[in-house]
């Protein structure tokens, strides 16, 4: 039986917390040149665009390798596909459920009441190029996505950064070279090694990673300023909240019924978490959350496809985001939504969001493609989510990854292959030995 080595992992002690204090001072002193000079701040923004190419640079390629060794890693065929659907299972379950808790308690709670918009020809230009982007994924609908996985070439699918077409490229790649067998080992040794490669390439950039911040957070402030955290402060809060009750409560219980504990765990990623609320993108930590979720006791077989797969089908935030965006729009508009409107939103939110990884304005692009299915909603309502959208993005991109981080541990679960005294190890408390007489 052939072994995988595992990827190239940067010590777990001082350098990590090294990243960590730089990304917070990096925040601070960002958030000071905004407040103190916005001009010369708004001229950072090169140190986060700088950042951002070089995550999308390494990332596809590193994608590919990483699913490609997965399956190659799992050994049958009949295994990647068991572990395949039951991790689909898990993230259709999980984003059709958070999206009906916060469709309900936006209905509930009603954060548009008190509200009036009336949309003028300002606010319609204002998004119409969102508009525009999400009538092309709105329209086309559930044969268009299908196809859309196909790239014209594999080349095309990496020089585009599309992720779903590369994770569908990387599939169909793993399944030929594990069914050929003996005759792939040669190309799958030099996957394996391309795969450490990219993962050591990615340490490097990770240590940049407090000047994209810096850069962020400078820009970000001098654009928007304080005001911008008040303005429309109650949906905005109220956004932080529902997307902290899903992390400590939904994936809390979650990390319970598996055996982990979640208030360790989550400070096991701590570092991660930092570094996309502050860039608002979770494709820079993907090589170590997935080199801790191998150190944690997750087989890596299913780290290599559950992780992967989750950044572009486990958007567990964004559903978040998108019922609770849908029914702030349409109580500050006035509009009226039938049980037939709402479960026809809800359909079309799963869809639309299962192909936005990567999109450049993600959520507003998504949420335009969710109107266009309700047409009584003012399209141009959208401009009121425009200047809260990063600040939102935060929350969204947190909460994204962790349902990325606990999507794996509870597959691994399922498949009785969670090594839980490796766990309490990890994260440094006594394990559990109530399953040691099966």
């Amino acid at each position: 039986m052939t072994s995988t080595p595992a990827p190239a992992t940067s010590a777990p002690g001082r350098p990590r917390f090294g990243i960590f204090r730089q990304v917070c001072i990096a925040t601070v002193l960002g958030l000071i040149l905004g407040l103190a000079d916005p001009t010369l701040a708004a001229e950072t923004r090169w140190a986060t665009d700088l950042f951002l190419h070089l995550i999308i640079m390494a990332v596809g390629p590193l994608l590919f390798c990483i699913i490609v060794t997965g399956i190659t890693g799992a050994g049958s065929l009949r295994t990647v596909g068991r572990l395949g659907v039951r991790a689909l299972i898990w993230f259709e379950t999980m984003t059709t459920l958070v999206l009906l808790l916060a469709v309900g308690a936006a209905l509930l709670i009603r954060p548009g009441a008190g509200m009036t918009f009336t949309a003028t020809a300002a606010d319609s230009q204002a998004v119409a190029s969102y508009a525009g982007n999400a009538h092309l994924l709105h329209s086309q609908g559930a044969t268009g996505f299908l196809l859309a996985l196909i790239p014209h070439s594999p080349a095309s699918a990496f020089a585009e950064g599309n992720v779903l077409q590369i994770l569908f490229f990387a599939i169909l790649f793993g399944c030929c070279l594990n069914r050929i067998g003996p005759a792939g080992a040669p190309v799958t040794r030099l996957i394996e090694s391309l795969s450490t490669l990219f993962s050591q390439m990615m340490n490097y950039i990770i240590a940049i990673a407090p000047l994209g911040v810096f850069g962020a957070v400078a820009t970000t402030t001098a654009r928007y300023g304080l005001d911008a955290i008040i303005r429309l402060g109650a949906f905005t809060l109220l956004y932080f909240a529902a997307v902290a009750v899903f992390i400590f409560v939904i994936l809390g219980s979650c990390l319970i019924a598996c055996g982990i504990r979640p208030l360790k765990f989550l400070r096991y990623f701590r570092e991660d978490i930092l570094i996309v609320s502050a860039t608002t993108s979770s494709d820079a930590v993907l090589p170590a959350i997935m080199t801790k979720l191998e150190t944690l006791g997750v087989p890596r077989d299913i780290v290599g496809l559950v992780v992967p797969a989750g950044y572009s089908f486990n958007l567990d935030a964004l559903s978040i985001y998108l019922g609770f965006a849908v029914v702030f729009l349409a109580q500050v508009t006035g509009t009226h939504l039938t049980w037939t409107q709402m479960l026809t939103m809800l359909a079309t939110a799963l869809i639309t969001s299962k192909g936005a990884h990567g999109v450049p304005g993600i959520a507003i692009v998504v949420l335009a493609a969710t109107l266009a299915a309700i047409p009584s909603i003012p399209v141009a309502s959208l401009v009121l989510l425009l200047a809260v959208d990063w600040f939102v993005g935060i929350a969204r991109s947190v909460g994204n990854l962790a349902g990325n981080c606990v999507a794996p541990v509870v597959v691994a679960a399922w498949e009785g292959r969670l090594d839980r005294d490796r766990a309490a190890e990890v994260l440094g408390y006594a394990p559990q030995h109530k399953d040691q007489t099966a």
